[in-house]
């Protein structure tokens, strides 16, 4: 029987919540499904390493990590780095979207205005 330790019991919990913590989010509607996919994923391969130490093992030694675990933590910041990236371009993308809307407010805005004076004085 395989025997786990501290540090692998806690990023195991700690995987464990942060997908129970998403789908919670997600069926609860604070999360959009197509922004939850990125999330989904993270915790799936945290989790993955977590409970496979091999394969944790075997990352760290490719990547030339010392201390296993800390390639866990490198994983998590890679996707979380990924995240950020992802929803900066979504805001990039939202922030020109509302500056052309707004344009085009103050452009039916002023529309508007002219066609009030032009019935104005019409009626008169």
């Amino acid at each position: 029987m395989m025997m786990i330790d501290r540090v692998q019991l806690v990023s195991i919990v700690g995987s464990l919540s942060l997908l129970v913590l998403i789908l919670e989010l997600i069926r609860r509607g604070k999360l959009a499904e197509r922004y939850s996919l990125l999330w989904i994923v993270t915790g799936a391969v945290l989790l993955g390493l977590s409970i496979w130490r091999g394969l944790l093992d075997n990352f760290a030694v490719a990547l030339g990590i010392f201390y296993p675990p800390s390639a866990l933590f490198l994983v998590g910041l890679v996707f979380v780095l990924l995240l950020i990236l992802h929803f900066s371009v979504i805001v990039s993308r939202l922030s020109r979207r509302s500056r052309l809307l707004a344009q085009e407010v103050a452009l039916l805005k002023e529309a508007l205005r002219e066609i009030q004076e032009g019935m104005g004085e019409e009626i008169d």
